[in-house]
């Protein structure tokens, strides 16, 4: 019996303990000419220990429950401890009533330039900016977890996302690249200033009637599904109708374009005819995928 209550609070201790992320960190450095060096190794080890064994927030996560995510960094240059870089990050979530897993993040930040001493250790201190690799890792990690929360709630992701707007703010005086307003249209600053704007809160309801009502409804009721990922789209249309051409909208499609055309393409027929008109006009970038879809 003593036994039996030991493992109990072995296993417990698991669960409450268990971290927020299942990710996967990769570093290319072909770009260089030395891909095989130690140094790159031991960062990639590193930058996944990081996401992996770090508490985040004060949710429980069970590890059936931690979000699937990816780093991809490619080191373009480096001279001593000073990297050239860009990040690929990626994100997806699981659908109700099935095996399959969606994606609510795809981004490629070619704003990514820091300094790394091997061994050093990676310590998200959030009160201070402590390195631009530290800063940005952790600012994608709670845009993540924001945007995976508004998917399963109304807007319930904006505790994550003033989180990454304290990185920001902590990171604009370190001279790096993306968190400040003048530094472009599509860039970490852009991105969290949208997500907590007013003026983009169609975006997030539109992730929410496009996952909650949409996908985790196809498991009982395909057609109802479908339905909710058109009202999705209308609201999207919206979206652009106030700010056309938004970074915004351009996450949002960059993370669907291929789901919305195979999800057009199939299940139950209903009149797509306007929604068409809607995709050629708000996400014109993807007018190729939009041509493949039959109904």
């Amino acid at each position: 019996m003593h036994k039996l209550f030991l493992f109990l609070i072995l296993v417990n201790g698991i669960v409450l303990n268990a971290q927020e992320f299942n990710a996967t960190v990769a570093v290319n450095a072909e770009q260089t000419g030395n891909p095989n060096l130690q140094v790159f190794k031991t960062m990639e080890r590193a930058v996944t220990e990081f996401v992996n064994n770090t508490k985040w927030t004060d949710v429980d996560y069970r590890t059936e429950e931690r979000i699937d995510c990816s780093f991809f960094i490619t080191i373009n240059g480096f001279t001593n401890d000073s990297f050239t870089a860009t990040l690929q990050v990626q994100a997806s979530r699981p659908t109700y009533g099935s095996n399959y897993k969606t994606s609510i993040l795809n981004i490629n930040d070619k704003q990514f330039n820091f300094n790394y001493l091997e061994f050093q250790p990676l310590n998200y201190n959030p009160n201070n900016f402590e390195s631009n690799l530290i800063s940005v890792i952790a600012f994608y990690l709670y845009t993540i977890l924001g945007i995976d929360a508004d998917t399963f709630e109304l807007n319930s992701g904006t505790a994550y996302f003033q989180e990454a707007k304290n990185i920001v703010g902590n990171a604009q005086g370190s001279n790096s690249l993306g968190w400040n307003a003048q530094d472009g249209t599509q860039t970490r600053f852009r991105l969290n200033d949208d997500l907590l704007s007013g003026t983009y809160d169609g975006y997030r309801s539109a992730m929410y009637t496009y996952h909650r009502e949409g996908l985790d409804a196809m498991s009982s009721d395909l057609k109802k599904g479908k339905t909710s990922i058109l009202e999705s789209l209308n609201v999207l249309s919206e979206v652009h109708r106030v700010r056309p051409n938004s970074y915004i909208m351009r996450v949002f499609f960059d993370a669907k374009a291929d789901e919305v055309t195979t999800i057009l393409s199939g299940g139950p027929s209903l009149n797509i005819v306007d929604t068409m008109a809607i995709l050629s006009r708000i996400a014109p970038t993807y007018s190729k995928n939009w041509a493949e879809i039959k109904f």
